[in-house]
């Protein structure tokens, strides 16, 4: 990591970190390969003595306590020393966990796909069809719960104007979309690069609160996320879905798992606003800030139609809870909205969960995801963790 892009502690860490209870997952070059990590007072401790995965770390029942008490580990260094690369670097903080994704869970986010359906993938008709579409959809969604009398009738007004949609059908209707994000072990962690394929030509960034959950179901945790997704492939068609969104470093998690404990609860991560920054290197930048608390799905009831007695996650999963941020800002010209940039450093961050930074590079620059589950189990077995 150069110059350029050096982050700090003090900057991915959440506000009250020193209260709170994080995990996470580095590639350490002492130990020659990834280690579930404690974060303490600024420190990274090895947790491979209790588990060799953080899949398994967080079957552990009683989990939260037995972090609290645990004795002696074995200090690999400061967080510092691995966003410099010193002792390696930071990983997303899952590694054999499937990554799903909640879609069309907030009202622009709604109202953009629907956009972005008409459009056709095109984003020069994207200005047009928001100016013609926002004062009728905009209004009718917010607010609205999923499922409910309310939301059927609202489907009902916009069959009737012959502006239902797909879409629509997910973020309102009784049943939520729930996708495949990624492939287990294919995420980054903060400070890495972050993928654009290069076919696109309008994207962006989906900043998102991502739950962790056990193999039970259980909601045992949440980091952030950016769903980088690609506008223009899936607006030509929904059943583009997996190339809009599945890619080489599509997908950055982090930069910790804070576990839920008396202190922070899934209650209060549903109370959470998260704030999106954009920065290029041609000097523009975009912010925006949006509340969890206007999701039209509760967060235990998106985690509820991912995993259950219909589909069973035996390395547990994590699950992305859509985005709340729709990026409008004309970046290329009036009315051509927003795109990436190369180069872009992207910054998704609420302060009980930190501080998620990332750079956008083309797909096909950033570095390629080699070491997978079998990678993983042959490093295990070398170190003799297995």
């Amino acid at each position: 990591m150069n110059s350029t892009r050096s982050l700090h502690a003090a900057a991915i860490l959440p506000e009250d970190a020193d209260g709170a209870l994080l995990i996470g997952r580095v590639w350490s070059k002492a130990a020659d390969g990834p280690c579930p990590v404690l974060v303490r007072d600024g420190r990274l401790y090895d947790l491979s003595s209790i588990s060799a995965t953080v899949s398994s770390l967080v079957e552990i029942d009683g989990l939260v306590e037995r972090l609290k008490t645990v004795g002696s580990l074995v200090d690999l260094g400061a967080v510092d020393d691995f966003l410099s690369g010193e002792a390696g670097e930071l990983l997303a903080p899952i590694d054999l966990q499937a990554i799903k994704a909640a879609g069309v869970t907030f009202a622009d986010s709604m109202l953009e796909r629907v956009i972005e359906e008409q459009a056709k993938g095109d984003a020069t008709r994207a200005l047009d069809i928001r100016k013609r579409l926002a004062p009728v959809l905009g209004d009718s969604l917010r607010g609205v719960v999923a499922g409910s009398e309310q939301a059927a009738r609202v489907k009902a007004l916009l069959q009737d104007m012959n502006l239902w949609s797909q879409y629509l059908e997910v973020g309102i209707g009784p049943d939520a979309e729930i996708f495949t994000k990624s492939q287990p072990m294919s995420a980054v962690g903060c400070g890495s690069l972050v993928g654009i394929h290069p076919i696109s030509e309008w994207n962006n960034p989906e900043p998102e609160v991502v739950l962790v959950l056990r193999s039970s179901g259980e909601i045992v945790g949440a980091t952030l996320g950016n769903d980088v997704n690609l506008r223009d492939v899936e607006g030509r068609s929904a059943l583009l879905l997996g190339k809009a969104k599945d890619n080489n470093a599509s997908c950055s998690i982090g930069p910790f798992i804070r576990l839920f404990d008396g202190d922070f609860t899934l209650e209060e991560l549903g109370r959470v606003r998260v704030s999106l920054r954009v920065e290029g290197k041609d000097g523009f930048e975009m912010t925006g800030e949006s509340p969890m608390e206007a999701i039209s799905r509760k967060p235990a009831e998106l985690a509820g139609q991912l995993l259950n007695r219909n589909h069973q996650y035996p390395d547990g999963a994590v699950l992305f809870l859509g985005t709340m941020f729709a990026p409008v800002k004309d970046r290329r010209g009036a009315g051509q909205g927003f795109t990436h940039e190369i180069g872009d450093r992207v910054e998704i961050a609420t302060p009980t969960l930190g501080r998620l930074v990332n750079w956008v590079d083309r797909s096909d620059a950033c570095p390629e995801w080699t070491f997978g589950v079998g990678a993983l189990m042959r490093n295990l077995a070398k170190r003799g963790l297995l």
